[in-house]
């Protein structure tokens, strides 16, 4: 079993309501897909009422924290000295959410303590990713 840091992140929606609705998401990261981060939002924000998951690179988060980062549907910017801003694009709209710039810090401090930005290639297991491809269009 691959170590996982997971951390529950109150998001601030903003938009859509009279005024912001705050969202518990949970952020994860497993060392067996250690180049991304995935935002696990409650079936109670989502517009289909199941679970919905984005998944996007760890060090997106970690550039986005400092200078606005993200060219496709996940942008994520600082906004003011302790708040940084996410926006999800998709074709059903954009959702754009608020978290505290100092818990997503923490969060990827422990994501880099699991597996460091230098070891991610490292612990990519092509082969294995490389033998499941090739089993799964065999039939």
């Amino acid at each position: 079993m691959f170590p996982t840091v997971e951390q529950t992140v109150p998001g601030r929606l903003i938009g859509g309501a009279p005024g912001p609705v705050t969202v518990p998401v949970r952020f994860t990261y497993s060392a067996d897909d250690p180049l991304a981060v995935h935002l696990v939002f409650p079936a109670s924000a989502s517009l289909s009422g199941t679970t919905v998951t984005w998944t996007f690179a760890r060090a997106l988060l970690d550039h986005g924290l400092g200078a606005p980062a993200g060219t496709g549907d996940v942008h994520i910017r600082p906004c003011g000295p302790d708040t940084t801003t996410v926006e999800l694009r998709s074709p059903e709209g954009v959702a754009l959410l608020r978290f505290g710039t100092a818990r997503l810090r923490h969060f990827l401090l422990h994501s880099y303590a699991t597996v460091p930005a230098e070891l991610e290639a490292r612990a990519i297991d092509i082969d294995g990713g490389l033998t499941a491809l090739l089993r799964e269009t065999r039939g």
